[in-house]
């Protein structure tokens, strides 16, 4: 295939401060990749590093990428390297994907058709307790069954205090209830605080202590009261052996995957097969890193074609209304799901 590229940078304006446990976010910058061929039609992907945390977040960003949108372009195909470089990687499938589609809808599924909606997770961003309790009311009102809750960033007490809150309110057999600490808890008292966060029957925790401590995140998986979910744990793994050696040392109940985090859709098909294999019996679920609403698109996409038909566990693809300045697409959020617009 006859191809030529274009790349644009863009700064996306968080509508209110995102905040975690790393920082508090309130700028998001994307490369949108636009491939196109010799007939005129042309496809776009997103490649959006999140900084400090991406294995990909290099100085050079811009220049690799131009690199490797030009080897694709004279090759055809992508090539293996891409796999150090997941959010590259991510932009470079989409656009590959919508080219040969001649259309964002990257999936031949009830989704892609309008027929069926992903059921998605409401989230709830880290401020103080003042801040999160309305945020929180705000995702029951509106009908999600299913509510993740940053933690980490403000006394533990409060945050244990906005649960009990949720509870005295909702039953876990009407609202399930995740959290994620993004690494923020220390090995000698992560147990701890997860056996008093099991006393709200949460479905899980995502990344109780910081990444790259096997040893001490497989004790955790082996005692913990509360199953365990892992995210940052899995960037920078891409090679299959060591992603089978850190699954099979750690042995944790999930997997929380972001394609531009964890090896591109690529990548993603892959865990999620080793999740399931060997009698592992480890859930999964995809979720966004904050992409705009072309990223985002992609990743439904994704998810429609790994679960579907009838999805019913709630994925983490919320993110759509994140930004003051997104780029319009044919999504829309209806009650706690997403949909394709006719």
């Amino acid at each position: 295939m006859d191809m030529h590229f274009d790349i644009e940078e863009r700064l996306f304006h968080f509508k209110q401060p995102a905040g975690t446990s790393r920082g508090v976010y309130t700028t998001r910058r994307s490369w949108f990749v636009t491939l196109t061929d010799s007939n005129g039609d042309n496809g776009v992907g997103e490649c959006a590093p999140l900084p400090n945390l991406s294995c990909d977040d290099i100085p050079d960003y811009a220049d690799v990428l131009n690199g490797f949108a030009e080897r694709l372009c004279k090759e055809g195909e992508l090539c293996d390297e891409l796999s150090h470089y997941p959010s590259m990687l991510f932009g470079l499938e989409t656009a590959l994907m919508s080219l040969r589609h001649h259309s964002q809808s990257l999936s031949d599924t009830p989704f892609a058709q309008g027929k069926e909606g992903i059921p998605i997770n409401g989230l709830v961003w880290m401020g103080t307790y003042d801040e999160m309790v309305p945020r929180i009311e705000e995702k029951l009102s509106r009908g999600f069954r299913c509510v993740k809750i940053k933690i980490g960033a403000i006394d533990f007490d409060d945050e244990l205090q906005l649960l009990r809150h949720i509870r005295s309110r909702f039953s876990a057999d009407t609202i399930e209830l995740r959290v994620d600490a993004n690494g923020a808890f220390h090995p000698d008292d992560a147990l701890r605080k997860m056996d008093e966060l099991s006393r709200f029957n949460l479905h899980s925790i995502e990344q109780p202590i910081r990444k790259g401590q096997w040893e001490e995140m497989a004790r955790l998986c082996r005692e913990t009261p509360l199953p365990i979910a892992l995210d940052e744990e899995l960037i920078g793994i891409n090679d299959i052996d060591e992603k089978v050696r850190l699954i099979d040392t750690i042995r944790p109940h999930f997997l929380v995957l972001k394609p531009s985090l964890h090896g591109g859709m690529r990548g993603t098909r892959e865990w999620v097969a080793l999740a399931s294999q060997n009698g592992r019996n480890i859930g999964t679920w995809i979720t966004s890193a904050l992409e705009s609403n072309i990223g985002l698109n992609a990743i439904a996409h994704l998810c429609a074609e790994l679960y579907g038909p009838h999805i019913l566990f709630p994925q983490g693809l919320g993110t759509g209304q994140l930004f003051e300045d997104n780029i319009p697409m044919p999504l829309e959020i209806r009650g706690d799901e997403l949909w394709v617009k006719p």
